[in-house]
């Protein structure tokens, strides 16, 4: 990537600064990292590799990362378990699987309707979201970071038109998170199957509809193969996905080697976002240009309006019943419209102005 020998000599800055450079204790660790994804698997994959490589290079060799993907250890959504046991010291996923867990580790992905990219990064590192994290995760033993964003992420791909609440019932769909349940209560039927099953279940006629991501990664999965009809996104705005880190195993390296495992993370996870960015510009431009069958879509503004109330209803209703939930969700509303008042100034005005010229 471009982007790490720019990031490379921000973390020799940084740990310079800390004063951990010559905190060397003459060990040499190797630890293993399990993903939810598969071998090789673009972007995500990416952020692994690239923080691994840092890792690797900023220590001289001293901590060694090595990455088992998904066909290897065999468990896609067993990485919280992994990483919580101590098998793996380290574990790339997105915090919203583990919700039948603990409900409360969704919000550190994304939730509908929620923050921007720009928004959230700026929730978690300087508007208390790590700290939230943190007492979320403490209780398992885990070290929970953001793992690299998306961006907004595509409504899914829809072998039927949209055109009503009523398409809703019965819709077989593949969507995790909170928006299955959402939309479960809209009377379809959510299910989450892992990436590498995808384009079998709907190829098979096991869903109806799935969503994936966008089209950094969808179009080289080929569902526009089959469902033609391709929504824009309300569920998913700022998809971080997650390293996690066993607690343990981190406080058994040296000050410095933590110093430069928690910079890597957070370098790739931004690098991540940056990639993502461009992908889904080049493959917007590709599928629109290549496959003109595929029909991009909004939802209609009265189904809109059902799944925001299904959404408030639903979040009203956990949060009633765990404090820990009302904190968390508080905390991110209240952040979510003092930030959004910028974005509205910035970003916003911004673009209705060059699209008024």
């Amino acid at each position: 990537m471009k982007n790490i020998h720019v990031l490379k000599v921000f973390l020799i800055i940084s740990i310079g600064l800390s004063g951990w450079a010559n905190a060397d204790d003459g060990k040499k660790y190797t630890w293993r990292l399990a993903e939810t994804w598969g071998a090789n698997f673009p972007i995500f994959g990416d952020a692994t590799k690239n923080m691994a490589k840092m890792v690797n290079e900023m220590s001289n060799g001293r901590l060694t990362i090595r990455i088992d993907s998904s066909n290897k250890h065999k468990a896609a959504l067993g990485i919280f378990d992994f990483v919580k046991s101590g098998q793996y010291q380290m574990g790339h996923s997105a915090s919203y699987y583990w919700k039948g867990k603990d409900f409360n580790t969704m919000f550190f992905t994304t939730v509908p309707f929620g923050m921007t990219a720009p928004e959230q990064y700026a929730w978690f590192y300087y508007g208390g979201g790590m700290e939230l994290m943190k007492e979320t995760y403490d209780k398992y033993g885990i070290m929970s970071f953001p793992g690299g964003n998306t961006g907004n992420q595509m409504g899914g791909w829809f072998r039927k038109e949209i055109n009503s609440v009523e398409d809703l019932k019965g819709l077989k769909m593949r969507i995790p998170g909170f928006a299955g349940e959402v939309l479960a209560k809209l009377g379809a039927k959510p299910t989450n199957i892992p990436s590498g099953e995808l384009y079998t279940a709907l190829e098979r006629n096991t869903i109806d509809a799935l969503e994936w991501v966008g089209p950094s990664l969808d179009l080289r999965m080929g569902f526009h193969k089959i469902a033609p009809y391709y929504y824009t996104g309300w569920h998913e705005p700022a998809t971080e996905l997650q390293f996690m880190v066993n607690q343990k195993a981190y406080d058994t390296l040296p000050a410095d080697l933590q110093q430069i495992l928690t910079i890597a993370m957070k370098a790739a996870a931004y690098d991540m976002y940056a990639q993502s960015m461009h992908e889904s510009g080049v493959n917007l431009a590709k599928l629109q240009d290549e496959y003109p069958n595929v029909k991009i879509r909004s939802f209609p503004k009265d189904v809109m309006f059902a799944i925001r109330m299904a959404n408030a209803d639903l979040l009203h209703d956990f949060a009633k019943k765990d404090p820990q939930t009302k904190k968390i969700l508080n905390a991110i509303t209240d952040y979510q419209e003092q930030i959004r008042a910028w974005t509205n100034f910035s970003d916003r005005a911004y673009l209705d102005n060059f699209d008024a010229q």
